[in-house]
């Protein structure tokens, strides 16, 4: 079954009685990187998870081209706090393949793989709760993209994070989108944004104001809102 495009039509999310986000008709592409930017507030984690189909929808609809159950296997989420099993590094990214039913010696091969990957085979039998913020990141996002999904959001992956380890999560995902990988991603990073996506979402306060590819974004946004939060102006 082929997955995309993904098309969202008239979606409106409430929560507790507030509009937060929409209503917003958007369609995603097989092999793009979106990078959703926007003000604190803006609802780019809410568009983020309600894509996803972990945030109930007020109204409107989120179409797959494939029926909701294959999509769900197909797509992961890395939270920007990522969560870690109690259990060893070598064991997270084993864990979501044995779900998947991949077996012992498949899952041991990637995983071996990817603590390589992501530079943490000398710790890999220490638990995962005990690792730096960077490094729960990386393993969070090799954990999403040893499963190879076809869709993968991210909430601010590298917030709060040095240059170095920025650097090495960029790579990864430029990487995974080289084997076919959809990325959908917030940031506050105008850098990041220019670095990584194929095109760019603006939304301020719940509206979807701009949806343009990367250069015509920063060259001619289409919201003078837009305009000011690439110049680094407050948008109110």
């Amino acid at each position: 079954l082929v997955m995309f495009p993904l098309i969202a039509e008239n979606l409106v999310v409430e929560f507790n009685g507030k509009h937060i986000l929409g209503p917003l008709d958007l369609t995603v592409n097989k092999g793009d990187i979106s990078l959703i930017l926007g003000p604190n507030g803006s609802g780019k984690t809410t568009l983020l998870k309600s894509l996803h189909g972990i945030m109930k929808l007020k109204r409107g609809s989120i179409k797959w081209s494939c029926s909701d159950n294959s999509s769900m296997k197909k797509q992961m989420f890395v939270f920007q706090t990522p969560i870690m099993l109690r259990r060893s590094v070598f064991e997270n990214l084993t864990y979501p393949l044995l779900l998947r039913k991949v077996s012992n010696s498949k899952a041991h091969r990637l995983a071996t793989e990817w603590v390589e990957k992501i530079g943490l085979k000398e710790i890999m039998h220490i638990s995962a709760t005990r690792l730096s913020g960077g490094e729960k990141q990386k393993l969070a996002l090799a954990r999403a993209l040893i499963t190879e999904p076809e869709m993968l959001f991210l909430d601010e992956p590298s917030a709060s994070l040095d240059g170095k380890t920025t650097v090495e999560i960029e790579n990864l995902l430029k990487s995974c989108t080289k084997n076919g990988t959809t990325i959908m991603m917030s940031t506050h990073d105008i850098g990041q944004a220019k670095r990584l996506a194929k095109n760019i979402l603006f939304l301020n306060k719940g509206i979807l104001e701009s949806n343009q590819l990367t250069e015509t974004f920063f060259l001619e946004p289409t919201s003078p809102n837009a305009q000011k939060f690439i110049t680094g102006e407050i948008v109110e």
